[in-house]
């Protein structure tokens, strides 16, 4: 079945809607589920070339488990790309044949291929891998591209991402460059992105 097009909701047609089970712990003690969902935050993203469902973000580390703060906060706060001093899991589904901008992101980012094939191509040297199901990438603030390989269905990938000290190489502190893909997460201001001045 092909499912080409863009993506207008997530999950993305064909991929199922994945649950998310968070675990905690009732009042006498004893360990349970306290949430069994689909994620708080879900979004279309770059016009349909894909959709993001946030399954979970804190704003520490160590992590704030205690009368369930983390996930007051998750709740109350759509996350950035990445949080300070903080983690958020973002699951991405890609359209057909969709490809990112080249991008970096300031932090960890810990991606595993969930659906599909996609390729991860860095910026610089142009070494490009081909990533299938059960692949992880460890992005340490390498400038990257995304590209679901298939024309006719869509890919999805897991993220965890982490806050890093400022990244150094060869005496330049390394910058967010996340071009037209900025105005998608919320810490998005005008002059930023497609909008920036140069």
């Amino acid at each position: 079945m092909s499912t080409s097009g863009p993506i207008t909701s997530f999950p993305a047609q064909g991929l199922r809607n994945p649950s998310r089970f968070v675990t905690g712990h009732n009042a006498a003690g004893e360990s349970v589920f306290v949430r069994s969902d689909h994620g708080e935050h879900h979004a279309v993203m770059l016009d349909g070339a894909g959709a993001q469902n946030i399954l979970y973000s804190c704003a520490s580390n160590p992590v704030q488990v205690n009368e369930d703060a983390d996930l007051a906060y998750a709740a109350a706060h759509p996350p950035p790309l990445h949080v300070p001093r903080g983690a958020v899991v973002r699951m991405i589904d890609f359209a057909p044949g969709s490809e990112s901008n080249m991008h970096r992101a300031v932090c960890l980012g810990i991606g595993t291929v969930c659906e599909g094939e996609v390729e991860l191509s860095l910026g610089g040297s142009g070494e490009s891998r081909v990533m299938r199901p059960g692949d992880v990438s460890i992005n340490r603030g390498a400038m990257h591209r995304w590209r679901n390989v298939s024309p006719d269905k869509p890919a999805r990938m897991l993220y965890v991402l982490l806050d890093v000290e400022p990244i150094v190489v060869n005496g330049k502190t390394l910058e967010f460059e996340m071009g037209r893909l900025m105005q998608e997460y919320s810490e998005y201001k005008e002059g930023e992105g497609d909008n920036k001045k140069v």
